[in-house]
């Protein structure tokens, strides 16, 4: 049984432009330090916002699967395939299949927070294939209300995203306060992160940006103890592939 809070102090950090964007990051890349390092098929988990706006410059990728969800404000994007600026709004998000290359910059507008998150698909195969992407607006996402609790669902049931890395979901969960109980599987890792509120578990007290990793329970229990919300990552425990990380430490 697990149950493990990374506190944002303890997350990785970055900036870009002189500090123009910030980041903390429960999972950073390799070299960036932070108590967690890459599990699954979750390589990196950056949230990065920006007080007046700045933009990233065009920067390549490969194989990785990358996700972007603007929780405030708003971001753009822009890409070797289309040649053009456009915009994802608050509530909206983009997957990158990075396949065997594709260059991008981004911009974030002033205001504006977003997750990135990069999932591995199996990079054997992925550089095999080429790059793709899709955008999708807020309305674009079922949501289900039910019992204090709303829950938005980005990758799974009734989803339009789709992904080749195997068994992932993700979904946001918005709770009132009170006690909730949130099922888990055995086989399956849940990675929480508190957008916003104030909330208790059996491992202890979670605030803003705190980071939560669950895995080996039968449900999580929740003291909700201001109106609180999350943002959920499911991965399988069990991958039948390498992953990039671990290639990577069995050569080191």
């Amino acid at each position: 049984m697990s149950v493990k809070i990374t506190k944002k102090t303890y997350q990785a950090r970055g900036q870009f432009n002189g500090g123009e964007i910030l980041e903390n990051k429960p999972i950073g890349f390799p070299r960036e330090g932070g108590e967690l390092k890459p599990y699954s098929n979750l390589f990196y988990w950056s949230h990065a916002w920006s007080d007046e706006g700045s933009t990233i410059g065009l920067h390549p990728h490969q194989g990785f699967e990358i996700l972007s969800f603007v929780f405030d404000g708003q971001i753009e994007h822009y890409d070797t395939s289309d040649e053009e600026w456009k915009p994802i709004e608050k509530g909206g998000a983009q997957i990158i299949r990075s396949g065997n290359g594709i260059s991008h910059s981004e911009r974030l507008n002033a205001g504006a927070h977003m997750f990135q998150i990069w999932f591995d698909p199996n990079l054997a195969r992925a550089l095999e294939k080429p790059a793709s992407y899709n955008d999708y607006r807020d309305a674009d996402f079922p949501v289900e209300e039910k019992e204090g609790m709303r829950i938005k669902t980005y990758k799974g049931d009734g989803a339009p995203l789709m992904m080749d890395s195997p068994g992932v979901e993700i979904k946001e969960i918005s709770l009132e306060a009170g006690n909730h109980q949130l099922p888990t599987e055995s086989d399956k890792i849940y990675s929480y992160y508190l957008i916003e509120g104030e909330v208790s578990t059996s491992e202890g007290d979670m605030e803003a940006h705190d980071f939560l990793r669950v895995e080996d329970e039968t449900n999580l229990s929740i003291e909700v103890k201001e109106s609180s919300r999350f943002f959920l990552v499911v991965n399988p425990k069990e991958l039948d592939y390498l992953t990039y990380y671990q290639s990577a430490m069995a050569n080191a």
